[in-house]
């Protein structure tokens, strides 16, 4: 018996697969056990054909073909190199162990690229499983990227065989450096970019608006925009993704990953996703889900970047309470029959809302066409609890004539790299928004005039615990731009500015 190994999804995570073969005598017969998908089953055809192309004497025996665990399910095009080469190798004195072996096969023998093998290589790789593997020589370039691995590449089911045969050497590749400008904190470097597709001198006016996106950027903290229509709330939304922070080596992967699995090919540059989906979407698209396999959704492929929802009070209440959960835990579960998956969803969440069904209601100039009921219904639509999870609340101001651009993105980018550089000197490994209870005793030190104001604003708004935390954390992240070592009174008045009445 021969064996290699091989890999299969379970949710977002990697699995080994352990691929073996048995050639025995009795009638010719060619099987492939261990809960295998139909994309496995049909690798027999394009076996048989691609070693029939390649000279290889099909044998006539009874072939078994096992992949262990037998009670994890797998599939996935990428086993048609595995169980080629151990039919291939039947009879051949060669040292197999360790070594893992990926690539779908043509009918003439010739390995294609498989759209799964970066995320799978890489979520190996995270867990350390994997120390060598044969890769189609097409996908050397972007696995390249995937650090602490031997990458061969191969051309044919051929080039295989001999390798394993005679040592013939196939195409080794070295580890590609990450190309995007970084900062160097510590022993770690930290890579953003320096393209603004989106800059904020578009947006005209709203300095009250961009302030809170500078904040929300440089802690990833939720922030919910309410303005009229045209007033800019989609602009900033869409620009807050290139000013956020900068990203580790592992977090840039983990976004090259989140594109394959969204069928997109793999940029590997520092900027973060954004996903915005719109309000008719269904529960299962927002969140993941499927009755026989649970499938990423946009919260998680959200993950390290920003998640947009336009039109907030038109999304179902279902969806909107549901996200209360990935919003507090950075975290998504899905729970089905057949599967309970679990995906981090660690994001910055932006939403934007009109102040009203017909969107007059702050306008100078428009007269709002709403009764008391329809506003209270609208409103309505949005739960405390779930209010209670933003951060940031700003009233945009009215659009007028006169207003004029100020802040580039390059400017505030500047002032967010500068914050988080900060952050990382105290020894702070998370985002502001995103640190524990226990973080925000050691991080959030504020000075007796800062702690005043807190317990004035705690007995006359009656805050929550969450609100209280949320307060320091904000005015953390107000004191980092500021370069303060500790959260004085006017970085708590302006966090309390920023808190929804």
């Amino acid at each position: 018996m021969k064996k290699v190994c091989c890999a299969t999804y379970e949710a977002l995570e990697a699995k080994v697969v352990e691929v073996e073969s048995t050639l025995t005598k009795g009638l010719p017969s060619f099987s492939i056990v261990g809960m295998v998908s139909t994309s496995i089953n049909e690798a027999k055809e394009r076996v048989k054909s691609a070693l029939l192309c390649n000279n290889f004497t099909f044998p006539p025996k009874r072939i078994t073909i096992n992949l262990a665990p037998s009670d994890l399910k797998k599939e996935g095009s990428h086993f048609d190199l595995s169980i080629a080469l151990l039919i291939a190798l039947d009879d051949a004195e060669c040292e197999l162990d360790g070594w893992f072996v990926f690539g779908e096969l043509s009918l003439d023998g010739s390995l294609r690229e498989n759209n799964q093998l970066y995320a799978l290589i890489l979520s190996l790789a995270k867990e350390r499983s994997i120390q060598r593997a044969i890769v189609p020589f097409e996908s050397l370039d972007k696995l390249a990227n995937i650090p602490s691995i031997e990458l061969y590449g191969a051309k044919t089911l051929d080039d295989v065989v001999q390798f394993f045969k005679n040592s013939t050497p196939l195409h080794k590749v070295e580890a590609q450096t990450i190309s995007e400008p970084s900062l160097h904190i510590g022993d770690k470097h930290y890579f953003y970019h320096t393209r603004y597709e989106l800059d904020f001198l578009d947006v005209r006016g709203q300095e009250i608006a961009k302030r809170a996106a500078l904040i929300a950027a440089a802690g990833l903290h939720n922030l919910l925009l309410e303005g009229s229509p045209g007033c800019g709330k989609s602009m900033i939304a869409s620009r807050i993704r290139y000013i956020l922070p900068p990203v580790s080596s592992g977090e840039l992967l983990e976004i090259a990953k989140l594109e394959t699995l969204d069928l997109k090919e793999p940029s590997f540059h520092a900027l973060r996703p954004f996903r915005s989906p719109h309000h008719t979407s269904t529960s299962a698209s927002i969140f993941g889900g499927g009755s026989h396999k649970a499938r990423i959704g946009e919260v998680g492929l959200a993950h390290l970047g920003v998640l947009f929802f336009d039109e907030l009070p038109h999304f179902g209440k279902g969806v909107l309470e549901a996200l209360r959960e990935p919003l507090q835990d950075n975290r998504i579960r899905i729970s089905r029959v057949n599967a309970k998956v679990e995906y981090p969803s660690e994001f910055l969440f932006v939403g934007a809302m009109n102040p009203c069904p017909c969107g007059n209601l702050l306008s100078n100039k428009l007269e709002c066409r709403c009764n008391d009921l329809e506003l209270n219904r609208y409103k309505n639509r949005l739960s405390d609890p779930f209010l209670d999870r933003i951060d940031l609340y700003v009233k945009m101001q009215s659009v007028s004539a006169d207003d004029k651009s100020s802040l580039s993105s390059k400017e505030m980018h500047t002032k967010v790299l500068e914050a988080f550089a900060y952050q990382k000197a105290r020894s702070q490994k998370r985002a502001n928004a995103k640190l524990s209870d226990e973080e925000i005793e050691r991080f959030c030190m504020l000075e007796p005039e800062a702690e005043d104001i807190l317990r004035l604003a705690t007995e006359r708004f009656v805050l929550s615990f969450r609100s209280i935390n949320n307060l320091k954390k904000i005015a953390r992240s107000i004191a980092d731009l500021s370069s303060s070592e500790m959260i004085a009174k006017e970085h708590m008045l302006e966090a309390l500015s920023y808190r929804r009445r």
